[in-house]
């Protein structure tokens, strides 16, 4: 396995990598000192950080790096149709189970966000609840709405 820290605007992001992709990104309070020693870089991730210091300036609205989406068919189906939603738009939980073919799904779409392992890559941060509000986001609100503004200003 292979890990980076990663100093965003919103926060500290954790990416983690195999040989082949991006297996995770979690948002963390702190650098792990200890752990910070022995941070071992690949190209995934070295192609990760540099797609991020582009998403973060404004100059990336898609994503390159492969990744590698791990849960059930269905949660797959919800990454996957989430990374349709284009930049600086949003999608209701509603819109993405009808787009999958499932629309009673809406909670088990909401679920299978929760879920995600990928955040900002896989962008999660783009389904709001259908009145319009933010809602839910494992990085937190503050962090979902300073990307989806960041995208608004940038598209």
């Amino acid at each position: 396995m292979y890990f980076c820290y990663y100093n965003s605007p919103i926060g500290i992001l954790k990416i983690h990598a195999n040989n082949k992709a991006i297996t995770e990104i979690k948002f963390v309070q702190q650098v792990d000192e200890i752990e910070l020693k022995s941070n071992r870089l690949n190209s995934i991730i070295n192609q990760c950080v540099a797609e991020f210091n582009e998403y973060f300036t404004g100059k990336r609205k898609d994503f390159e790096v492969k990744v590698a989406l791990r849960g059930t068919e269905f949660q797959k189906s919800v990454w996957e149709e989430l990374k349709n939603i284009p930049y600086g738009t949003v999608k209701t939980y509603k819109d993405i189970a009808i787009s999958i073919n499932n629309e009673k799904a809406v909670r088990a779409v909401g679920n299978a966000n929760n879920k995600n392992k990928i955040p900002i890559i896989i962008p999660c941060h783009r389904v709001i609840g259908k009145s319009g509000k933010l809602v839910g986001y494992a990085g937190g609100l503050d962090k979902k709405e300073w990307l989806l503004k960041h995208e608004t200003e940038n598209a």
